[in-house]
């Protein structure tokens, strides 16, 4: 296991005490290599890059930017993963308008990224709306049915994203987020995709009434990555909105089964903190003193 963090860092984004102004001004002369150099001094590989920083920022993948983060990864031996875009983004949709343009910002995110040769491709293959139909209260049987129309919408849409990029099927994960696991599983076994299991998610009961280590065992044969975070156990009929992303230790999840579990398994890619990097470094103290095998010392990761 190799332990990363997200470039989404709010503090490095917009951080905090700025007026109005400074803040316009700071945004636009934000560089995402810079940033990410910053995370890989303090110990963390591989480093994942965001996509939704393209939404606000869109220098932070801009063909120089991309060169430069291509620079520092073979100047340090730094790995990059990508969390392909979400904010706006309805992969799933019904509505084809919708879902095409989605599609065209997410092979837009991957062939700008291609050079750096990313390990995986992280994607949310369903969105909010798909979301919001899952939190419905509606009968069981129109539910699912609803919910299989959505899985088709991003069947489709992915098949498209691989025809398009080239992008082998394996290197690109979707991620268990608030959608049937059950769901998400099946589209990366027929499509042969890979999965990003999300603790925090798993907890917090949005993919449904899965005991994480069973989902774990569920996930592992196509487990390309781990979104690493503490969340409440919580259930699908009262899922823990805003508690997830916590930094480990503070919530249900129990870290050294996990850990164990993931090893035992044979699990050697990268594990993501989404978390600020405080609560990173937090984290990975935890680590250090429940799993010390797992990690270097103290100062890094």
């Amino acid at each position: 296991m190799r332990f990363g963090i997200i470039t989404m860092q709010r503090e490095s984004l917009v951080p905090p005490g700025l007026g109005a102004s400074e803040v316009l001004a700071y945004v636009a002369t934000l560089d995402h290599a810079v940033l990410a150099a910053q995370l890989s001094e303090a110990g963390f590989d591989p480093i994942e890059l965001g996509g939704d920083m393209s939404l606000f920022l869109p220098q932070s993948f801009a063909p120089d930017t991309v060169e430069r983060l291509g620079e520092l990864g073979e100047r340090h031996g730094l790995n990059y993963t990508v969390h392909l875009p979400l904010w706006s983004v309805e992969p799933s949709t019904p509505l084809g308008p919708v879902r095409e343009g989605s599609v065209r910002a997410l092979v837009d995110m991957v062939r700008r990224t291609l050079p750096l040769a990313p390990e995986v491709y992280v994607l949310h293959a369903t969105g909010a709306l798909a979301a919001e139909f899952y939190r419905m209260d509606l009968p069981a049987a129109g539910k699912g049915f609803i919910l299989q129309l959505f899985q088709a919408g991003a069947r489709d849409s992915i098949r498209t994203l691989l025809e398009e990029t080239g992008l082998e099927s394996r290197r690109l994960a979707i991620e268990t987020i608030e959608f049937p696991l059950d769901l998400t599983v099946a589209l990366a076994e027929e499509l042969d995709l890979s999965l990003c299991l999300d603790t925090g998610h798993v907890l917090a009961g949005f993919s449904g009434p899965w005991d994480l280590m069973t989902a774990v065992d569920y996930c592992l044969p196509r487990l390309a990555e781990v979104h690493l975070h503490d969340s409440p156990q919580c259930s699908p009929e009262d899922p823990g909105y805003g508690l997830d992303h916590q930094p480990l230790g503070t919530g249900d999840l129990d870290v050294e089964g996990l850990l164990d579990r993931l090893a035992d398994g044979g699990f050697a890619g990268p594990v993501i903190f989404e978390l600020t990097l405080e609560e990173a470094l937090a984290s990975m103290a935890v680590i250090r003193e429940r799993r010390p095998g797992l990690v270097g010392g103290p100062a890094g990761v």
